[in-house]
């Protein structure tokens, strides 16, 4: 069953691997939140680091780059995102730059007898794992005593999100993260993935040291309202600003993404 599933959502990724890059050069709100989630990894230390679900390696070849004493290793589903990637790492001559293709439950095959410092997650990729509650014990004996884990995810309840949706009377929209399937972003190809709630995801995690969380997107609207962002200009700053103010207040698990630390004790 998980190399059926797994076998969908490499087929999606690899249709959209193309044009992903250019894609994302043309969002500054999708720029903004990973250099925010790359400024979230720089805080600890690490001699080697993982990520899951690295796409066309843009964080990849970014540590590659700012972090040469640093082995930098990756897994993606998708065989065509690490075709670009491997293409990426070869053209700047990153050496310290591993990319393999697999899930999850393929990494202790990929990398043998090795752990890990930091593991990172950028955008969500454990929304498409098979199996939260067997990706976090992989994840755990994957990483070092006193190593670092920072996961973003997509979130169950985007309350802007939703509101937004509502008013176009989109409601299918509006309240598709809570079904148990959800069907990705794209509002013409089908991704099956899962949302998880902040209770949901450190419940799944427990055991480890739970450093931070933080919400994305609680106010400012989310990378795909293209439109609405563009119409806010430079109101956009100030409510990214005030985001950071709600993190401060409950409302931080109501965001579009959301982000844990965790580090093993």
């Amino acid at each position: 069953m998980a190399n059926k599933y797994y076998n969908t959502v490499k087929t999606y990724y690899d249709e959209d691997a193309g044009d992903f890059d250019e894609r994302y050069w043309q969002n500054p709100v999708l720029q903004t939140i990973r250099q925010s989630f790359r400024e979230e990894v720089k805080k600890h230390p690490f001699r080697n680091m993982l990520e899951i679900g690295y796409g066309t390696g843009i964080d990849l070849a970014h540590f590659g780059v700012t972090h040469p004493e640093v082995t930098v290793y990756g897994i993606d589903i998708s065989g065509e995102m690490c075709r670009i990637t491997k293409e990426r790492a070869k053209k700047q001559g990153l050496e310290n730059v591993f990319a393999a293709e697999g899930s999850v439950e393929d990494i202790e095959r990929l990398f043998p007898e090795t752990q890990f410092d930091m593991i990172y997650v950028f955008f969500g990729a454990l929304n498409t794992v098979a199996d939260l509650d067997e990706t976090a014990l992989i994840l755990k004996k994957l990483i070092k005593n006193d190593g670092v884990m920072v996961l973003s995810f997509v979130n169950k309840y985007y309350i802007l999100g939703m509101l937004i949706e509502s008013v176009k009377l989109r409601f299918s929209h509006a309240f598709a993260r809570l079904r148990p399937v959800w069907g990705g972003y794209s509002p013409v190809k089908y991704l099956p993935s899962r949302c998880y709630s902040p209770k949901e995801i450190v419940r799944t995690f427990s055991g480890l040291d739970l450093l931070k969380r933080r919400g994305y997107s609680i106010v400012h609207p989310a990378w795909y309202y293209h439109g609405l962002n563009r119409r806010l200009g430079g109101i956009r700053r100030w409510l990214w600003k005030a985001d950071i103010l709600l993190n401060k207040t409950f409302f931080w698990k109501f965001g579009e993404y959301t982000l844990f630390v965790f580090r093993k004790g």
